[in-house]
């Protein structure tokens, strides 16, 4: 039986969510997994014909065009990357100015409201492989590993499925997953989740400190060795003294701030907002990650047109 063009689109729409996180997980850009998912569903519709279900199912099909995509993308594109994965941590020697290096191609943040929902222990599954740090693990693999590991361990495809869905063998699934594996053994699980109450309080009082542009106040909710970098900046800054230290210097120009809170990559977020001209503007996207003992990493992206990717507004 060949699948309808109906079949297809009605498939591929409802598989849209967990297309879009494995295409950034392959590439780590929100907006290349945006127009690659287009050409996916395009190409979908195109060899609808082609789908012979006695041989994959209809989501597997699926996969095997979206990584087909992927990976030609990939051939010609550079490793997206954060700057504690290119430069060692900033001395902060003098009052030097940090000039943006946009012409690096740099990792981006990913909206939880886009992961969509379902079964449970998926969307968790799903949540847990799109952190900042395992999405910029991955990509320090070979594109090919790279997809076999989201494949298997994400997305939870037989080894047969794989090998079928790649046009190899399921030995070679096999060793490509434990190579992957192997590089990835470093990376270290996220901290452990703080409960809802004692999230929404550290939260609050990084918002409160932050819009007072209180330095002492932000001393307290830091941990000792907390980290921040800020994209497309090449610096980053190690040490609770450090971060406040430059945090000093940014809150010394007397531009007043907004935080509205989101979700980006399974973390808490928010959306900073500067004051320009008595209007409240988009600046930069918070992405923290807390634990019990405070606020260890802050991912400020620098990059106000990822507003609109997360649904928020340019202006208050």
């Amino acid at each position: 039986m060949t699948a309808t063009v109906d079949d297809v689109v009605a498939v591929a729409d409802s598989h849209r969510s967990e297309l879009l996180a494995y295409c950034y997980r392959m590439t780590g850009s929100l907006h290349d997994a945006e127009d690659l998912v287009q050409e996916i569903l395009v190409r979908a519709w195109r060899s609808a014909d082609s789908y012979d279900p006695q041989r994959a199912s209809l989501r597997t099909w699926l996969y095997r065009i979206a990584t087909n995509v992927c990976l030609t993308a990939l051939k010609s594109a550079q490793r997206r990357a954060l700057p504690v994965d290119l430069a060692q941590p900033n001395p902060m020697v003098g009052a030097e100015r940090l000039d943006p290096s946009p012409e690096l191609p740099w990792l981006e943040p990913f909206p939880d409201a886009l992961l969509g929902d379902g079964d449970p222990a998926a969307v968790v599954a799903a949540r847990e492989s799109v952190r900042l740090a395992f999405v910029a693990a991955l990509q320090h693999l070979p594109p090919l590993q790279r997809a076999v590991l989201i494949l298997r361990d994400v997305l939870a495809l037989r080894a047969a499925e794989v090998a079928g869905l790649l046009d190899t063998s399921t030995a070679a699934v096999n060793s490509a997953l434990q190579r992957a594996h192997a590089q990835l053994s470093g990376v270290q699980a996220g901290p452990a989740e703080l409960g809802d109450d004692e999230q929404r309080e550290l939260l609050k009082r990084y918002v409160q400190a932050f819009e007072a542009m209180d330095i002492d106040a932000l001393k307290r909710i830091l941990r000792d060795d907390a980290m921040l970098q800020m994209p497309p900046f090449l610096a980053w800054f190690q040490g609770r003294d450090a971060v406040t230290a430059f945090l000093g210097r940014v809150f010394a120009r007397g531009e007043a701030f907004r935080l509205l809170p989101t979700r980006a990559n399974n973390r808490p977020a928010l959306a900073a907002y500067v004051e320009r001209g008595g209007v409240f503007e988009a600046a930069n996207l918070h992405v923290l990650t807390l634990d019990r003992d405070g606020i260890a990493r802050l991912d400020l992206f620098h990059s106000p047109d990822l507003f609109r990717l997360f649904d928020l507004p340019a202006r208050l």
